[in-house]
């Protein structure tokens, strides 16, 4: 997750924008990987389907 934010941070700047599909690559290539983000995203956090890659990163850096 960091890296993703990190790298379209580094391509878009601090107020680049990102959805959850944005860790999939292909986004039907693991429907249980998919739905735990889903999940972490909608329900845990109740983020709308954009935020800004910042705020990501910064929860994911908490996280760990």
């Amino acid at each position: 997750m960091i890296t993703v934010c990190d790298a379209k941070i580094a391509a878009k700047g601090d107020t680049a924008g990102l959805s959850f599909y944005a860790f999939f690559a292909n986004k039907n290539d693991d429907p249980a990987l998919l739905m735990e983000a889903a999940t972490w995203w909608i329900e845990t956090h109740q983020l709308d389907h954009f935020e800004k890659a910042v705020k990501i990163r910064d929860m994911a850096l908490k996280a760990t």
